[in-house]
């Protein structure tokens, strides 16, 4: 199937430092693409693939899972790792999932992990009912453009394939186990109302963690996908800022970019 407009993966070539985008469960590059934009702005090398099964048609999700989702963003970060001196990765919701899930994989090879809103379990009743529903029910609703700002819109499934979800659901429990393995500093960005991801997911992941160098910043003014709301701004100049900091070379490279 053809990839949906707007939902094509994105890639720049910058500098040394380099920043691996992971978008959300049913959502599209698209979610990501401003962010992407930002830091390529800024002189970054940016690396936004799209996932196996998204961006086309909810049917093609059906038959992809976790392994599959994993198996792109890790091959992502390592033609990074070879291009650049030091990465970062970065997601929202499931993409946030993925970035830890990298990060308690690769240790040093990453220098920073930055998360929006990030997944750690699938939540609700139905989600205990998956095992057996899956093959009896092919989706359900979907959870995509749950946005405050008024005219903006995730390009994503309007259906969720239960397999891909029971697939997410088993994921999420063994990255639980594996979350204090990550070490590296972190940026947690949560939404103070989020309707997809609760606030329990990030407090979950901050108490797993191992890393020492951690800051958790509220979004007052954005829902689940705060990449495309109100805060994505703010989201942009705090997670450029994480990189600057931890990475200097970073902050010499958007200055002869943008300066």
């Amino acid at each position: 199937m053809p990839v949906l407009p707007g939902a094509e993966p994105y890639r720049h070539e910058g500098g040394e430092v380099g920043v691996l985008l992971c978008h959300g469960f049913t959502g599209s590059p698209q979610s990501l693409r401003p962010w992407a934009e930002h830091h390529a702005a800024h002189g970054l090398t940016v690396s936004l693939p799209l996932l196996p099964g998204h961006g086309t048609r909810w049917q093609d999700m059906a038959v992809t899972g976790w392994a599959d989702w994993y198996a792109t963003v890790d091959r992502e970060l390592r033609l990074l790792a070879e291009r650049c001196s030091q990465v970062f990765v970065a997601g929202l919701s499931m993409g946030g999932a993925l970035s830890l899930a990298l990060a308690s994989r690769h240790g040093d090879r990453i220098a920073g992990v930055v998360v929006v809103n990030p997944a750690n379990r699938v939540h609700g009743l139905s989600a205990y009912a998956l095992p057996v529903a899956r093959h009896l029910v092919p989706s359900t609703k979907g959870i995509a453009s749950d946005i405050a700002k008024e005219g903006a819109e995730e390009l994503g499934y309007d259906r969720v394939p239960l397999h891909a979800a029971h697939s997410l659901r088993e994921s999420l429990r063994r990255l639980d186990g594996e979350l204090p393995r990550v070490t590296q500093p972190l940026l947690l960005l949560r939404s103070a109302r989020d309707h997809v991801v609760p606030a329990a997911d990030s407090t979950r992941v901050l108490s797993r963690v191992s890393s020492t160098d951690v800051t958790e910043i509220v979004l007052e003014q954005s829902y689940h996908v705060a990449t495309l709301d109100h805060d994505a701004d703010r989201i942009f100049e705090e997670s450029l800022a994480f990189v600057g900091r931890l990475a200097p070379r970073a902050d010499e490279e958007g200055t002869a970019r943008v300066g």
